[in-house]
């Protein structure tokens, strides 16, 4: 498993608990830093998971209004919140982030909602982000 993806499952971590706590994301993710700072090994994938959730905290309104733009029929509270989190991500990935081509950033985001959402999560998020990213 690459760093990136790594780094992928550790935003989607930070992202869903700050969701499903009702914390400040910032909050948790100055606490996930802390763990980091003890956890050497790990920094390849901390580094880049920071960068997204950082990247999400800063464009999270526009990245929130392209979801629901885009979700067809879906307001962002009736979606899994492991599913608004990936989608958080993708779209940061795919609209802010140019080094990731965006069939990998949307290749990404459904292999991880295959693995930790729905059966019907992964073609959701699929259709979410290809529309988002013909769009833009």
């Amino acid at each position: 498993m690459s760093a990136r993806t790594k780094a992928r499952k550790r935003a989607l971590d930070i992202l869903f608990q700050s969701d499903i706590r009702g914390e400040a994301l910032p909050t948790v993710l100055a606490a996930e830093a802390e763990r980091a700072a003890n956890e050497p090994a790990r920094e390849a994938s901390w580094l880049y998971a920071r960068e997204i959730v950082d990247g999400v905290i800063d464009n999270q309104a526009e990245i929130d209004e392209l979801i629901t733009t885009y979700a067809k029929d879906w307001s962002l509270a009736r979606m899994p919140a492991v599913d608004r989190a990936l989608l958080r991500i993708g779209v940061w990935e795919i609209v802010y982030n140019d080094e990731v081509p965006t069939a990998v950033a949307i290749d990404e985001a459904v292999e991880l909602a295959k693995e930790f959402s729905t059966d019907e999560s992964g073609a959701f998020v699929h259709g979410v982000l290809a529309r988002i990213a013909r769009a833009g």
